[in-house]
């Protein structure tokens, strides 16, 4: 009996699973980027948006056109088998601006104690990796108080993987909200013109936003170039540890609270309902794996014809259109369709997702 409590205790002090196991240490979420439910592979990106790797997200304008996706190139021996790739199709010699963030949530951050003159300092390690050597620029954005911190690393070996740690100081001014709204992003420059990287580095948060990326090389400026991350960790205290591998399901299952992506993949049969009238199609409720940060956004995808209605004592209809939501809160939501045959009011039925047919639900920052 002794020995088993002492087992218990030893998990509860080094994290679940004993030594070296897990504690939740890193404050970025999929930071191994193995979780890519919108896809692997996205080109012809010119704008904003979450593409491929969850959680992380590109944000640019006037920067060429880009190619996203989740990559099995890797790290030799550290245990990665997925990275973010960003590869340049279409260059552009003055970017405006170029960035791969991860948003954070008030509510997780509140031990950092931003605005005490307790406040923690925070290291951020990862592995990168670059055609292009030279200067880029990480940083953290407190998005609830303008301020900003930028700190630069090399590439120094073209094409070579490398891992940079940085430790960002203690922010005593301005705190964190304590909610469910984006408090803070890590932000990772790729690009930058002259209105982010005209100003002199300064190693203090700041709101000058000249400042944020000074001496950031262009990725943009070629189509050979592309720039690779994995191992992404951000962590209270001076030092990097190792990087915290989640399980699979626990890494997924915090995405989820994000984004979640209905398919014929995953819900085959999307959901029992009934003819509301000839028609019209009333699905039941659609529960989420998880409580998502926020009442979602629902995007249906596809065509009409990639969602089937079952009729009772008959063939299969298709929709007349994408079906759309009702009922929408952070735990679930109801499927509203129209068929294109009609049946008896009041018949049950399923409503079940073809090849291509996809429901998107979000809640991202």
């Amino acid at each position: 009996m002794g020995t088993i409590t002492q087992a218990i205790a030893n998990n509860l002090t080094t994290g679940l699973g004993g030594a070296g196991g897990v504690n939740f240490r890193n404050i970025i979420i999929n930071g191994d980027m193995s979780i890519a439910q919108r896809g692997t592979s996205v080109t012809g990106i010119t704008g904003s948006g979450y593409n491929t790797v969850d959680r992380f997200k590109n944000t640019m304008a006037s920067s060429g056109t880009w190619t996203q996706s989740q990559s099995t190139d890797v790290p030799t021996g550290q245990g990665f088998a997925t990275s973010l790739k960003m590869d340049c199709t279409t260059a552009d010699a003055s970017p405006d601006y170029l960035i791969i963030n991860s948003a954070i949530e008030g509510q997780n951050l509140q031990y950092l104690k931003y605005g005490t003159a307790s406040s923690e300092s925070v290291t951020l390690s990862f592995w990168v990796k670059s055609n292009k050597t030279g200067t880029y620029i990480a940083e953290l954005d407190d998005t609830d108080n303008s301020s900003k911190y930028s700190k630069s690393y090399t590439i120094d070996s073209a094409s070579t993987w490398e891992k940079k740690t940085l430790t960002f100081p203690p922010k005593t001014s301005g705190s964190l909200d304590n909610d469910n709204a984006r408090s803070l992003d890590l932000v990772f420059w790729l690009g930058a013109g002259s209105s982010y990287s005209g100003g002199s580095s300064l190693n203090e948060w700041t709101n000058n936003t000249n400042e944020r990326a000074v001496g950031q090389v262009n990725l943009a400026d070629s189509i050979a170039n592309e720039w690779y991350v994995t191992g992404v960790q951000l962590e209270a205290g001076t030092s990097a540890s190792d990087f915290e591998f989640l399980p699979v399901d626990v890494n997924e299952q915090r995405c989820l609270r994000y984004c979640f992506v209905i398919n014929n993949n995953n819900y085959a049969a999307l959901c029992n309902g009934y003819y509301d009238s000839s028609t019209e199609v009333r699905g039941g409720f659609i529960t989420f794996p998880t409580t998502m940060r926020a009442s979602p956004t629902i995007t249906p995808s596809g065509t009409a014809s990639n969602y089937n209605i079952a009729r009772p004592g008959t063939s299969n209809a298709s929709g007349s259109g994408l079906p759309t939501a009702t009922q929408i809160s952070t735990n679930s939501y109801e499927l509203l369709i129209t068929s294109n045959s009609s049946s008896t009011a009041g018949y049950g039925t399923r409503i079940l997702a073809l090849s291509d047919a996809a429901i998107k639900i979000e809640a991202e920052l």
